[in-house]
């Protein structure tokens, strides 16, 4: 089996002898590291790791072999830079290119495997840090277009709800993505998932939601399931048909969650199209009691929830989310002492979106208090054209740290381990621990792992591994 051996680590970040689904509370801040490490992954896992004064003998003897590869890292244009610092090898028979991961049409830029042809690749991370990627648990990044002109509008000062009366917002997404095909959309959509993980996410939710008929929520849902074939990216599908009342429905909001109730619901599920459900429960959006009908009849077909809640008002929806068990509730700018006391007595995991709440100009979720009552909070970017056109989560952790005022080490375990967890894939992902999935990214060279959130407009990400391969960007 292909082995890669990442050696002199600066240091390795977020490590578990004993992995956990999730931190909360005060243990957000407790954020273990390996200084001068290395890591082994063996296939798409993560097999060992340790300080190199305790690499073992049989790895020790395999680096002075005059046929392994060794790589070092360098910045350039490219993550990844070939530089042999092994003893020379005798010559080889010529590689056959890397195949491109393939896509609709594809863009001219896109990931590539770095192909293994020897047993053990060692990549030099001399200066560098490792951290498991980060795990994007919101985001709504299959649309059409982009919606800047309403951004004009919000700096003239419309609200989001009176954008969405004039027939902006959700809406004109639903309108453009109608007129968009699959194929369209899955080009648009890989576009945004490459550019993701060159900023080093490596596992990420999308939900539907701007389709708003039958036929249109089906269409996005069958775009994620493309996706999820295509790309290297771990990614989980959440039917969000209740993402606001389409265009025909005016005053015929009940007959609108009958829709979604009787047809839309049981054909997501015969088709397996989606791993969760989701409800936009807010005010001028869709009622506890909506909420709690449509959660209902998705928990009939096994599908567990994630809410949008509390982003406009004191809504309910943590409340009702918690009543179904929901597995995350989101946004959350609206929190109080007795949402708060809900939480506490859950497995559910409250999911803070500061993209939108900056974009929008909104109040901030009360993360800081949330965490000091001993609740987990996870971060995530909530990437969608309306209100958070970015899907950078180094960006997000940085916001965490400046706006939330979260230390480094609970918003790392907030847009990891946390945000693993608020996408039910804890088990595999979010931190380093032997028998993970080895979804890991290299920084460039830089001085602490404070230095993440810190320069927050820079690209500190120079390599990515998912799956147990190195991914370059041509």
């Amino acid at each position: 089996m292909k082995q890669i051996l990442i050696t002199n680590i600066k240091e390795l970040i977020n490590i578990e002898e004993t992995p956990r689904p999730f931190v909360a509370g005060k243990e957000m801040s407790n954020l273990k590291t390996l200084k001068n490490a290395w890591l082994l992954i063996e296939g798409d896992r993560i097999k060992d790791f340790g300080s190199m004064e305790t690499l073992p003998s049989d790895l020790q003897s395999r680096l002075s072999d005059s046929g392994i590869k060794h790589y070092e890292l360098f910045d350039t244009t490219s993550p990844l830079h070939h530089g042999t610092t092994a003893p020379p090898s005798p010559p080889s028979p010529p590689s056959p290119p890397s195949p491109p991961v393939p896509s609709p049409q594809s863009p001219v830029k896109t990931f590539h495997p770095l192909r293994q042809y020897d047993d053990l690749t060692v990549i030099d991370a001399t200066n560098r840090f490792v951290f498991p990627s980060f795990c994007d648990s919101h985001t709504h990044l299959v649309y059409a277009g982009s919606r800047e002109i309403e951004y004009v509008d919000k700096i003239k000062g419309f609200s989001y709800e009176e954008i969405a009366k004039r027939g902006g917002g959700i809406l004109n997404s639903a309108k453009l993505l109608h007129e968009t095909s699959e194929e369209e959309l899955v080009e648009q959509a890989m576009d945004r998932l490459n550019e993701i993980i060159s900023l080093g996410t490596g596992a990420v939710e999308i939900k539907s939601g701007y389709g708003l008929t039958v036929e249109d929520e089906l269409k996005m849902l069958r775009v994620i399931r493309k996706l999820k074939e295509l790309s290297p990216l771990t990614i989980v599908s959440t039917f969000l048909g209740a993402h606001a009342i389409p265009a025909g429905y005016e005053g015929r909001q009940t007959d609108y969650v009958d829709l979604v109730i009787s047809e839309m619901i049981p054909q997501v599920a015969t088709e397996e199209l989606a791993d969760f459900i989701d409800v936009f429960c807010d005010r001028g959006f869709f009622t506890v009691e909506d909420t709690d009908r449509i959660l209902n009849a998705g928990m009939k077909y096994g599908l567990r929830p994630k809410i949008h809640a509390n982003e406009l008002d004191y809504s309910g929806g943590i409340q009702v989310g918690v009543k179904h068990n929901a597995l995350s509730v989101d946004h959350l700018e609206y929190t109080g002492d007795a949402e708060i006391a809900c939480l506490l007595q859950s497995a559910t995991m409250p999911v803070i979106l500061p993209g939108a709440a900056f974009f929008l100009n909104m109040i901030h979720a009360p993360a800081r208090k949330m965490i000091d009552a001993g609740l987990p909070v996870a971060f995530a970017s909530d990437f969608n054209p309306g209100s958070s056109p970015t899907g950078n989560m180094q960006l997000i952790l940085s916001m965490a740290c400046i706006t939330y005022r979260l230390l480094p080490e609970e918003a790392i375990h907030a847009t990891t381990l946390n945000g693993a967890y608020a996408m039910g894939v804890s088990d595999e992902l979010g931190s380093i621990a032997r028998g993970k999935r080895a979804n890991l990214f290299i920084t460039k060279p830089i001085s602490t792992y404070e230095f993440m959130p810190y320069a927050y407009g820079s690209n500190k990400v120079d390599s990515v591994i998912l799956n147990g391969e190195f991914w370059m960007y041509k």
